[in-house]
């Protein structure tokens, strides 16, 4: 699969992939920063919570790792946290997890 039929699917993915406190997706909230699809199907994506204190923004990092990590084609996922008051501590997890899938 090519990358931007890859990147496409992600997208539909994440536009799956909802806020409880908003009832929004991650996507229409503009929450996902970068989203970029390598040819050899690595997906590097930035996430930045609504806000630095959301109460969320550890369940939304996983929500979304997880969705991407279910799209048929993804091998490797790379994703960062900013703009978050616990982006190190989350950021030091998602490393930690298997990116290889």
């Amino acid at each position: 699969m090519n990358s931007n039929n890859l990147k496409e699917k992600i997208m539909e993915t994440l536009h799956k992939v909802i806020d409880p406190e908003t009832g929004i997706d991650v996507v229409s909230m503009g929450l996902i920063k970068k989203l970029e699809v390598t040819d050899d199907e690595k997906v590097e994506l930035i996430f930045s919570p609504s806000m630095p204190t959301c109460p969320l923004g550890f369940k939304l990092a996983f929500d979304i790792r997880n969705a991407i990590s279910q799209v048929e084609g993804v091998r490797q996922i790379d994703m960062q946290v900013t703009d978050f008051i616990y982006a190190d501590k989350l950021n030091q997890i998602l490393s930690e997890v298997d990116r290889t899938l």
